[in-house]
This record gives structure tokens, C-alpha cells and sequence, in this order.
């Protein structure tokens, strides 16, 4: 394999940081030789230089998706800390409490930011749907990646047994399809689940639609990528993209301390606008 140099490791780490601000400090020049080197064997590229002056041309555009997504880090699994789909539940039961006349559908807006391969985002539609119960909601996820990659996973929602397995079998029934024959071992998420979700990439760097009026917003172990400046700005613009009291769900390995914002704290990993 081409070995990849200080200088095309920086410049690689400049592009990716100025595209989707993932901060690829020193400690991932192995990670990026590994997971870039399979690109550079499948496309037959010369070098990791070859490369890069590749993706940065307008032919490359394509590539340099590719690229990206053989960068970005996606782990993920259902119902993953899972005191946050307690509090989500109990927020959704307290707004139901509030809305009062049973006539009346609240509306309620989820962005799931960082997405992956759906785990996440269909967790959040199972906790809405087991919170109202009965109750008429009218309930929208926005699911985003930047990975087009793990983005074509989440909208098939069709899973692995292994992936399924730590889930509930109450929930597991009514939520999910067991494969037959050729599918068997495989478990697809029913339809009345996934019309909840719009699957739609979306890199965080971008600017914010100011259409963007969520009551929830889950944006968990992504910013552990990012640098202070990166996470400041976009912790920034998620508050703007919350609704007078929303919530901000961070994973449990992340805080806003150090931060500038302006949310108020509720418990470790969680806070309100």
C-alpha cells in the first residue's frame, strides 16, 4: 500500500474538516491510511496525493462523497442509552397531559442529526408511539447523515437477527417484520414506522433551514468529532433550530461544558432551550 505522508495526511484533514468539520488530529493517520487505502486499491489510484488531487477536481465529486463516507465513524445501536428514550417518553406524556381534548393532534418534531444506519431515529419513533399510546400524534422525525452510505441502510430499515436481539419481544412484534425464507434471520421495520422518518443527508456544516422548529433534537456522539470552535457554532444553531422549551439530547460521553451556549442544564447529557 502507498504509504501516506505528514503532507498529504494534512491536507487530507484540512479538506475533511473544511467540508464536515471532523477534526482528524494526528492520532487518526492510521485510521484514515486504512480506510482511504481500500479506496485507493478499488479505484486504482497511485498514491494518497493521486487521490486527493482526485476528489478535488470537479470530476471527483462523487468520489469525495465517498470519501467522506469511508471516513466518518457510524456506531450505533437500537435503544443505545436508553435513560434518553425515558425522558423522551415522559416529555411526549407531559405535552399529551397539556394539550388537553383528546379532538385535538399535537404536532411533535424529532431531528435525529446523525442518523446512521436508523437505529437511532426508528428507537424514536417506537418511544413516541408507546408514549401516545391510543392518543392521536401527529409525529415527524428528520433523520440526517452525511454518509449516503449508512443513509441507504436506515431507509431499507431491514436489519441482522444479531442487531435485533437486545429488543424487547413486545416491541420486536409490533414494530418489526420477521423474515421467511431467503430473509430469514433478517427484521424489517413496518411501514407505519418508517412514514414517520424523512432520511435525507445533511452535512452539519452547512447553514440551518430557518424552517427548522423542532421540540427534540438528538445530536449523540457526533460532536466528539468536532473541535471546541466547530461544536460552539453548532450547538449555536441547534438552540436556534429548537422550539421556547425544547430538548437537546447529547450522547453520555459528551457535555457542553467549555462551551458557550445557551441552554439550560437538566442532567448529564441532556439540557432545554
Amino acid at each position: 500500500m502507498s504509504e501516506l505522508n505528514d503532507g498529504d495526511f494534512e491536507k487530507i484533514s484540512k479538506l475533511v474538516y473544511e467540508l464536515c468539520g471532523i477534526n482528524l488530529h494526528e492520532g487518526k493517520k492510521e485510521l484514515v491510511k486504512a480506510r482511504l487505502g481500500k479506496r485507493l486499491r478499488e479505484g486504482d489510484y497511485k498514491s494518497f496525493k493521486h487521490y486527493f488531487n482526485y476528489v478535488t477536481t470537479n470530476e471527483g465529486k462523487d468520489e469525495l462523497i465517498t470519501m467522506i463516507d469511508s471516513i466518518s465513524t457510524n456506531l450505533t445501536s437500537f435503544f443505545r442509552e436508553e435513560s434518553h428514550f425515558i425522558r423522551l417518553r415522559s416529555i411526549i406524556t407531559a405535552m399529551l397531559e397539556k394539550s388537553g381534548s383528546r379532538d385535538f393532534v399535537p404536532r411533535f418534531n424529532v431531528w435525529s442529526a446523525g442518523c446512521s444506519t436508523g437505529e437511532e431515529p426508528y428507537t424514536i419513533a417506537i418511544t413516541i408511539k408507546e408514549a401516545a399510546k391510543a392518543r392521536q400524534l401527529d409525529a415527524r422525525i428528520f433523520a440526517t447523515d452525511i454518509s449516503t452510505r449508512v443513509l441507504q441502510v436506515a431507509q431499507t430499515g431491514i436489519y441482522p437477527e444479531d442487531r435485533v436481539k437486545r429488543i424487547d419481544n413486545s416491541i420486536l412484534g409490533k414494530y418489526f417484520q420477521m423474515g421467511t425464507g431467503r430473509s430469514k434471520g433478517y427484521f424489517r421495520i413496518k411501514k407505519d414506522l418508517k412514514d414517520m422518518i424523512t432520511f435525507e443527508r445533511f452535512n452539519l456544516m452547512n447553514q440551518f433551514s430557518t424552517d427548522f422548529n423542532f421540540d427534540v433534537i438528538f445530536c449523540r456522539n457526533v460532536m466528539i468529532y468536532f473541535d471546541k470552535y466547530t461544536q460552539s457554532r453548532l450547538v449555536d444553531k441547534y438552540y436556534n433550530s429548537l422550539k421556547k422549551d425544547g430538548y437537546f439530547f447529547v450522547g453520555h460521553s459528551e457535555s457542553l461544558t467549555g462551551l458557550t451556549h445557551s441552554f439550560k442544564y437538566i442532567e448529564p447529557s441532556v439540557y432545554q432551550k
